[in-house]
């Protein structure tokens, strides 16, 4: 069988089980309206959860170091590609979050691969939760460390992974809100097992910072820990500072082990300074301009009072992924496919992103979005969730 062959079957293979992909083509976004595939919809499908990927200051700080600094960094950091504004943007968010150093990368894929690959070896032990993102789950494979895996949000079971490890070098690795269920990981528990087992407690806050904490620093505000509490941070920049790229922070001696041994580091070009220059922006409205933060917040309210009123299946879920689920495949796609055609893009997810038989809808709430519009989407979810109910 030829290469194009095999493809050909596993894609007729996917087919079958409702599981292809396809990329959706956004030609134009003004606030949470976008025009996709030639329609116009509701986006609830957006992690700019604080809007910031359209602020008028964050585009036009990209726009003054594009004009300034050129496009593209033209080379790693550690040859040419290291910037002013890269390193204004590592001492503020470092200043923000508390820590002594931070580190910009080009995303929180390669932050957590080249955290883990770097400071993990095949005589180490990483645990992990099973429902935590690929990336810090693929990064402690490919380091050689051996991973141990406990169910979901199971601090029983995550003590008891930490207490058979046999090493000197133990990780326990977190999502801080998990990005398919929206649920927040349990920081104090975790950061109290990491104390009695010696090991580095790290978090990939993706998810939770702009969303959770008094004033939206995340989940370690949420938790009502500080910096020496979890040794090392990750801040992917994609979703609620609405740039890309992510920041890694920790002490000073971690961050300059990564700069000069992290491979996806070190073998990349660096981000745009532009970026840079951006997220600095965002960085500055986080720290200043709280309404966003209130808004979203007052939207994740108003979103769960209408659809627990209206019976709707979602999960426990009080960040800004509120998951509405489906079970099957099928379902999921149909709902999706029925929303669309009434105005609205929210997505599907299926295997493999999410257990067999917990398909569900992602729906994401952000501080852009309105009350009539979340209304109206309740609304459509429960014609469409009613009609399917009775087609079984």
């Amino acid at each position: 069988m030829t290469l194009i062959e095999r493809l050909r079957q596993r894609a007729a293979q996917r087919d079958a089980a409702h599981t292809r992909r396809n990329r959706h083509v956004q030609s134009q976004r003004r606030g949470m309206l976008a025009e996709c595939d030639g329609k116009s919809l509701i986006n609830f499908s957006s992690n700019d959860y604080l809007g910031f990927a359209q602020h008028p200051d964050v585009i036009a700080a990209f726009q003054q170091s594009a004009a300034r600094d050129g496009v593209g960094s033209a080379g790693s950091a550690l040859v040419t590609g290291h910037f002013a504004v890269h390193r204004e943007l590592e001492l503020q968010a470092a200043a923000l979050f508390g820590y002594e150093a931070a580190l910009f990368t080009g995303s929180g894929y390669l932050a957590n691969l080249g955290i883990l690959q770097s400071l993990l070896d095949d005589a180490s032990v990483c645990v992990q939760d099973k429902y935590n993102h690929a990336c810090l789950l693929d990064g402690a494979r490919f380091s050689g460390a051996t991973l141990k895996r406990y169910p979901h949000a199971d601090m029983v079971q995550a003590e008891a992974r930490c207490a058979e490890a046999n090493t000197d070098t133990l990780f326990l690795a977190s999502d801080g809100v998990f990005s398919m269920d929206g649920d927040a990981a349990d920081l104090p528990v975790l950061h109290a097992i990491a104390q009695r087992y010696h090991a580095t407690l790290m978090i990939d806050d993706a998810h939770g910072v702009g969303v959770l904490g008094a004033t939206g620093l995340g989940s370690l505000q949420a938790a009502g820990l500080q910096a020496a509490d979890v040794p090392i941070l990750v801040l992917p920049a994609g979703k609620a500072l609405g740039g890309q790229g992510a920041l890694i922070f920790a002490q000073r001696d971690i961050i300059q082990h990564l700069l000069e041994t992290a491979r996806p580091y070190l073998f990349s070009t660096a981000p745009a300074p532009a970026m840079a220059a951006a997220l600095t922006a965002s960085l500055h409205l986080l720290e200043t301009q709280t309404q966003y933060h209130a808004a979203l917040l007052d939207n994740i309210h108003h979103f769960r009072r209408r659809a627990v009123t209206a019976g709707l299946p979602i999960l426990d879920s009080h960040t800004a992924i509120q998951p509405l689920m489906a079970g099957d495949n099928a379902s999921a796609l149909r709902w999706s496919e029925q929303l669309c055609d009434a105005g609205f893009w929210v997505s599907a997810i299926r295997p493999p992103t999410v257990p067999q038989g917990k398909s569900r809808l992602r729906i994401t709430l952000t501080a852009l979005h309105t009350e009539k519009q979340i209304d109206a989407l309740v609304d459509a979810l429960s014609q469409i969730t009613e009609k399917d109910d009775g087609r079984h």
